[in-house]
């Protein structure tokens, strides 16, 4: 072997082993950004529950609306189909977060927050029902 062949196989080498480590750094922050399997099958469990409480509040809330004695409000039948829109959303949101599994911390930030707003909406809707 050439000094020149020594010296183009340990550049090669050094490629080899530089991406060997960017990959490996790649899987850590990978591994990083995902949810354990433990942690990931507690929040689904306690997300879905509460996906299934919004049902029933909504579903409290479409059988108001057909109480006799109630006029049918369309601005409010409006606010209950987008409420049943965004909670059927966040059951696709989840579905699809478990077959990507990226960016844990982001998706459960932006998850519980949209969990939050619905809450909060459908309290709206109830609270006017009550007026």
């Amino acid at each position: 072997n050439s000094p020149s062949n020594r010296t183009e196989e340990a550049k090669e080498d050094v490629n080899d082993a530089q991406q060997e480590l960017n990959e490996a750094r790649e899987d850590e922050i990978q591994q990083q950004m995902s949810a354990t399997p433990e942690e990931w099958a507690v929040y689904k469990t306690e997300t879905e529950l509460k996906i299934k409480e919004n049902e029933v509040r909504i579903a409290e809330l479409e059988l108001k609306m057909t109480k006799p004695g109630v006029t049918p409000d369309s601005l409010r039948r409006n606010r209950i189909n987008a409420l049943v829109e965004k909670n059927n959303d966040l059951k696709a949101k989840l579905r699809d977060y478990e077959s990507n599994r990226s960016d844990w911390e982001s998706f459960k930030r932006e998850f519980n927050h949209d969990m939050d707003e619905l809450g909060k909406a459908i309290k709206d809707v109830t609270d006017d029902n009550k007026k």
